[in-house]
């Protein structure tokens, strides 16, 4: 592998149009048995926190071929590991199956993040392992419901924008996409652009509403650039003011993704299918709540 610099410019997958490259269950290039290596090719620095990985596939004429919406599982043995095994995180792809020989991962470095720590000292050409279980894929696109409502915090972004690829970019799609996005500062909005345009070309099919917990100027339309702001967490009162009201029942479908916080205070923890937190107490039910 060919040793190159680190970038700081947007990589293709935060810039470009929606496109709807579907998959069915069991076709990803990864498979359940075991984790497969493959090479760093590439790493953007889009914040002073985060970073773009894009990593080679085994088959470089192929894509990814993973189905929308799944995760892929990432394995690493590190120093901050020893005495614990393998760190094994869930990530969730920002390029589509249409990008070929290559996939990208956009994590956030955390001061004691094992593998996005990991993940930020490998150099170029240094191998990750990568493998895709049968539990991951949490519903499959195309979604029938009218609406569908995204919480997101952090990178738990990343499901709800392959989401919005599967439903912007197919043109016989109808649903409408409100997305509630709960972030520290403007300067930590992942993949804003992005957000942006999509919402510039979709108007009548994508809301965004970003929530600020510590900026100062958090109410309001954004001096620069798109967007619309409130301060504060997510909470009761902006998913009754803003999300679709439970009584849609079958119509409307409702995806969580964020730190485990967030998930404990919404809608109970990410491995439980019941539902719990501010989301049942606003009558929404299991059947309505993808926790991805």
């Amino acid at each position: 592998i060919k040793k190159r610099k680190f970038s700081g410019t947007v990589p293709p997958s935060l810039t470009g149009p929606p496109v709807c490259a579907l998959a069915p269950p069991g076709a990803c290039q990864f498979g359940p048995e075991r984790f497969a290596s493959a090479p760093l090719l590439r790493r953007y620095d889009v914040s002073p926190s985060a970073s773009v990985y894009t990593f080679g596939l085994p088959d470089a004429a192929r894509g990814l071929d993973l189905s929308t919406c799944a995760c892929l599982l990432a394995r690493a043995m590190t120093a901050a590991a020893e005495g614990e095994g393998e760190v094994v995180r869930p990530y969730t792809p920002i390029s589509t199956n249409e990008q070929t020989g290559t996939f990208d991962l956009l994590v956030k470095t955390y001061p004691d993040g094992k593998m996005s720590g990991h993940l930020r000292g490998m150099a170029l050409g240094d191998t990750l392992g990568f493998k895709h279980i049968a539990p991951n894929v949490k519903i499959q696109a195309p979604f029938p419901q009218r609406d569908v409502a995204m919480l997101a915090g952090g990178t738990g972004i990343t499901p709800m924008v392959q989401a919005l690829h599967a439903i912007l970019g197919d043109p016989q799609a109808r649903n409408r996409v409100t997305l509630l996005y709960g972030s520290r500062h403007r300067s930590e909005i992942l993949g804003k652009e992005l957000l942006d345009a999509w919402e510039a070309s979709y108007p009548d099919r994508l809301r965004v509403v970003h929530v600020l917990s510590e900026d100062g100027d958090g109410e309001g339309e954004d001096a620069v650039g798109a967007g619309e702001y409130r301060r504060g967490h997510i909470d009761a009162g902006l998913i009754r003011e803003i999300l679709p009201p439970p009584e849609k029942k079958e119509d409307m479908i409702i995806f969580i993704c964020g730190p485990p916080p967030m998930y404990d205070v919404l809608s109970g923890p990410r491995d439980e299918k019941k539902l719990k937190g501010v989301l049942k107490e606003c009558g929404y039910t299991d059947d309505q709540v993808y926790k991805f």
